[in-house]
Order: structure tokens, then sequence, then C-alpha cells
């Protein structure tokens, strides 16, 4: 099969389901906390509507999964996939996929950060005792280098299969899809990722050098 004929790669952007932090608004980065049961749920008729032969994610198309190590995202990846009938396809558990580390922010509502804080955003501010933007924007950046090398591979020389899957968190979320189509961290502020949300990222022109954002939010319940 030559270049032209390979389909183009992607990559699946999965926010991890309903947690009871999420509900309330409280910033969730190390703190490990398990799904809901209504997030267990959602996220598991997410996976039959979307995971399988022939749907949207099919697992014979998936080279890598990145999965963030907090149990949230952990349980979310089993959720998706667990129900085929073949094997998981490749993933790899990694802190590169974690969330913003809110650092001395962690657990707290945006009203109690305001509080101590007023003024604060984490989009120019970073967190104390956390993340700056730089480290979440290198962070970030530098995953989105190892996915477009497995686009790479797959699109040039057929190594591989065409798309990659994340499944990650919020901020991180944002960030990453700010940072995919080439827009400064800040511009994250400008998506709204929802809980068990699947974006899908690609590119204009069937080149690796026009990245674009094709869907965002697949199935979500949108509050």
């Amino acid at each position: 099969m030559s270049t032209s004929d390979r389909p183009m790669p992607r990559l699946f952007l999965i926010r991890h389901g309903e947690t009871e932090w999420s509900l309330n608004g409280r910033h969730t980065g190390r703190t490990d906390i398990p799904l809901t049961a209504r997030g267990e749920a959602q996220t598991a008729q997410r996976a039959l509507q979307l995971v399988g032969e022939g749907k949207v994610i099919d697992p014979k198309n998936i080279c890598m999964v990145f999965v963030s190590p907090r149990i949230r995202a952990h349980k979310t990846f089993h959720l998706l996939f667990d129900h085929l009938s073949d094997a998981k396809p490749p993933h790899v558990t990694t802190e590169s996929a974690r969330e913003w580390d809110y650092g001395d922010y962690e657990g707290l509502l945006p009203s109690e950060i305001q509080a101590r804080n007023p003024g604060w955003a984490i989009w120019k501010d970073g967190c104390p005792g956390g993340e700056s933007t730089q480290e979440m924007c290198y962070r970030v950046d530098n995953v989105i280098q190892q996915v477009r090398e497995h686009h790479r591979k797959w699109l040039e020389k057929g190594e591989g299969s065409r798309d990659v899957v994340i499944v990650a968190h919020g901020h991180f979320n944002r960030v990453f899809i700010s940072r995919w189509i080439n827009f400064p961290l800040s511009l994250g502020t400008h998506f709204n990722v929802e809980p068990a949300g699947i974006a899908i990222l690609g590119y204009n022109h069937r080149n690796l050098l026009e990245p674009a954002l094709n869907a965002l939010n697949l199935y979500a319940h949108v509050a």
C-alpha cells in the first residue's frame, strides 16, 4: 500500500469517567479517587457504542494506548476495552499522561482557590507547589512528539497501525488539544472536555504538518 492509499492516522483523546470530584469541581491531580457508579456505567455504555470491530475506535487500527496511572483513568481504559473478545490493544501506563499537578491547590474548589489567591488562573499562573505552565507545556509536547512518531511510521512506512489512544484527564486533555493544533497552552480554556468524552485529533490535507481537531466530546453527556 502506498503512502497516498493509507488511511490518515488519528489520535483518540479520552477523559476518564465521572468522579465525585469532577462532579463538584474539586481540582483532582495526584489524588487517586475512583469513578462513581454512574461514571462506570456511562463509560461502559460508551464502549459499546464506539469501541469494537468496525466501530469508530477499532482495536485492529490501534498501535498504542497511553494510559495515566491514576485509578480513574486506568479503570476507564479497562471499561472501554475489556468487553472485547480479542486481546486489548498494546498499551502503556505512563506518568506522562497524568493530570496537571495542582500542588498547593490539590482538592480545592475554584472558589476556595480564589479566596486564597484572587485573580488566579491556571492557564497563566500554573500551580504553586505543583506544575508551572511551562512544565505542563513541555510534558504535553513530549507526548505529542511520541504520538506523531507513531503516525509518521504508519503513514510513511506502513509500520504499526494508524491510530493512537490516550486515556487521561480534563486539564491534560485541554492543554493537549491546544498544543496539538499549535496554539498556546492558554487557549485550552476554550475547550470543554467532559467526563468520558472522546476527542478525535488528526490532520488536514493528508499532511502531518497540518494538525487538526476533528471531533470533541463524542457521546458525552454535556451538562
